[in-house]
């Protein structure tokens, strides 16, 4: 009992002790019309399209995205046409195939990642492997999104969600990236 009465006066000093200190800042969200980056790791950026924030409902915001397909060269991958940028790797992009409001909060950005997947390949290797899923997950970071590569499965798109107003892709269904070995493993919206 006495070592409960000692954590919490402990627990209470240093809380009390961080009473000077600013309660953080709820991040917003960028306004406007904003371009997309893909990032090398050397730091160099590939402008792929823009996207434009407008006030929206329930203090969100919603978005048309418009990516600038010419940056891309045309690739026949497995039976499918594919829009994809060529370096140290072949990135697709993937459009999202299902509805999707597009509509976004500073604290969730997930219709927005799913409107930005792609998919990687080897230069060497045959066909579209859609497994090599790209998906980055954002976050505001003052006036900038910036988004780090995760992996996803894109067979996972095949067929259309039960509840298509859910993003289907959640923390479960998104994995670590190793980023080092990959060309593109930052997203930056600016």
């Amino acid at each position: 009992m006495a070592n409960r009465a000692i954590r919490t006066l402990v627990g209470v000093g240093v809380i009390a002790g961080l009473g000077g200190l600013a309660p953080a800042m709820a991040a917003e969200l960028p306004q406007g019309e904003r371009t997309i980056y893909l990032l090398e790791t050397s730091g160099e950026s590939h402008e792929v399209g823009t996207v434009e924030f407008s006030t929206g409902g329930n203090g969100g915001m919603t978005y048309t995205l418009d990516m600038d397909l010419s940056v891309f060269k045309d690739f026949f991958l497995s039976m499918k046409e594919m829009k994809c940028l060529e370096g140290p790797d072949v990135w697709c992009f993937i459009p999202y195939p299902y509805n999707n409001p597009h509509s976004v909060t500073a604290d969730d950005l997930r219709w927005l990642e799913h409107d930005l997947l792609f998919m990687f390949k080897e230069p060497q290797t045959f066909g579209a492997n859609l497994w090599n899923g790209i998906y980055y997950a954002m976050e505001v970071d003052g006036d900038v999104i910036r988004g780090q590569a995760r992996a996803v499965d894109l067979n996972m798109l095949a067929s259309p969600p039960d509840d298509q107003t859910v993003p289907p892709y959640g923390e479960y269904d998104i994995s670590e990236f190793d980023a080092d070995k990959r060309w593109l493993p930052m997203l930056e919206i600016r």
